[in-house]
């Protein structure tokens, strides 16, 4: 039976969903097409079940510290296959409620895998058989899946991208984290807080590479000191099987080698995005690098077809993908409202122990646009709600522009920064510069008045540093 739609989406994730709510809010008629889980990785195997492992692993810090604030407690256990259960009925728990988004919004889903014949015209196949579509409109919101490595790939189910590493029936005694981006260092900190003994291995001189320097710098000095050991400037050349366990072979340049032996083997290298199987062949629609080319407004080149999200590359985060969503769904039904995504202004968290968010430029990106800058920092020791929360080791640090009092970046690191960083990114939006904020009240006592302080910071005028 043939199905005929304004728009078509396919994928279900963050991205793909937002962006069929929106265009059937503008009176479209929508079909969505997604083959496995509706909400995508983030919902079902990204963002949502690890939080709530990190959350758990939280939880068992906490309980090992309440000593110092004071209170007693019995031994603190880890059940882990209740840990891993709680987190999936969470992930299941929003997964059905998307589809009650659909439904609410009369969108029509069809389970399975879309390619396309021609612009305009695609085959889904499903377990019932093929269902031809027609649509004015395609996009493409497929995601995008993890980049494998070679040189690991001998040591067979030792070796966990971050799905497997989500759903573990025991934990590893010790874990290798090839790769140290958000999700590498998430993952070691969730196993380290559990009891795995992890060592990190980044190929840059630095982990989380994306973030400013200083910022990464306490980052690995707090991981260290958690008993996290990280090996930077390093790659995994070969590998070779040692009783129960592998041995990676880290290069350290210039002839220098260091073996590491573990159990178990997590690569998060990055991802690349999920074109293959599509039917782009048959279309104009330009593939660079593993992720499809899009214009400010999501246009591929061959009209009539759109991308977002993961698929068009970074920041592969899922508020940009939703975002870019809402930004094509307006510019397919033309009501003006679509504006191009500004990426300066998308934050950034990595909710690891410590937290890290940012938003803007680092001081060495803003330092490279050759006029001059004002850093500001505030260290989480001076601030009275971090002490009563024993969260003396952080910093919240903001790049001003010194002629215009434009805020260039927000760069902060310690417990609860993920949930302050927002309120740079309202602030960037509306364009407030140095001066508004200066003007703002902040509530006492909260870690937010670390924001204020760090901008009196960048002008000398900090009253509790």
């Amino acid at each position: 039976m043939a199905k005929q739609f304004d728009v078509v989406v396919i994928g279900g994730g963050p991205g793909g969903y937002t962006a069929a709510i929106r265009a059937a809010q503008l009176g479209l008629s929508v079909g969505l097409v997604e083959r496995a889980e509706l909400g995508g990785v983030c919902l079902n195997w990204g963002c949502i079940p690890t939080k709530a492992l990190l959350h758990a692993a939280e939880l068992k810090h906490l309980g090992e510290s309440m000593s110092g604030f004071g209170l007693t407690t019995a031994e603190i256990g880890v059940d882990l296959e209740r840990v891993v259960k709680r987190s999936r009925q969470v992930a299941g728990r929003l997964a059905k409620g998307v589809a009650s988004l659909m439904k609410k919004n009369g969108i029509e889903v069809l389970a399975g895998s879309a390619r396309l014949r021609e612009p305009g015209s695609l085959v889904v196949e499903t377990e019932e058989g093929e269902v031809d579509v027609t649509a004015t409109n395609v996009v493409l919101a497929t995601g995008a899946r993890a980049k494998r490595l070679e040189s690991v790939e001998a040591a067979g189910d030792a070796v966990m991208t971050y799905r497997e590493a989500m759903v573990p029936s025991s934990l590893p005694e010790s874990l290798l984290v090839i790769g140290a981006g958000a999700i590498g260092m998430e993952f070691a900190s969730l196993y380290a807080d559990l009891g795995t003994r992890v060592v990190v291995v980044e190929a840059v001189d630095h982990i989380l590479p994306v973030e400013d320097s200083e910022i990464s710098g306490m980052a690995a000095s707090a991981f260290e000191k958690r008993g996290i050991r990280i090996v930077t400037g390093a790659t995994v050349s070969s590998l070779r099987a040692d009783a129960a366990n592998w041995t990676a072979i880290l290069d350290l340049g210039e002839g220098q080698e260091d073996p590491v032996t573990v159990e178990k083997i997590l690569v998060a290298i990055g991802i690349t995005g999920n074109v293959d199987g599509l039917g782009l062949e048959q279309t104009r629609v330009r593939v660079e690098r593993g992720h499809v080319v899009v214009d400010e407004l999501l246009r591929t080149d061959e009209p009539g077809i759109w991308a977002i999200g993961d698929l068009v590359g970074p920041p592969w985060l899922a508020h940009k993908a939703s975002h870019e969503g809402v930004i094509c769904a307006e510019a397919i039904a033309g009501t003006g409202g679509a504006r191009p995504l500004d990426r300066r202004r998308i934050p950034a968290c990595t909710y690891s122990r410590p937290e890290v968010a940012s938003i803007g430029l680092t001081e060495e990106a803003a330092a490279g646009l050759g006029r001059p800058i004002r850093v500001g920092r505030f260290p989480f020791r001076a601030n009275g709600k971090a002490l009563a929360m024993d969260q003396r080791e952080g910093l919240v640090k903001t790049v001003v522009d010194d002629a215009t009092g434009e805020i260039l970046g927000v760069h902060l690191i310690g417990g609860g920064v993920t949930e302050l960083i927002h309120s740079v990114a309202v602030a960037m939006t509306l364009e407030a510069t140095e001066a508004e904020l200066l003007e703002t009240v902040f509530p006492h006592p909260t870690l937010s008045e670390m924001l204020h302080e760090a901008v009196l910071d960048a002008g000398g005028r900090a009253i509790n540093k």
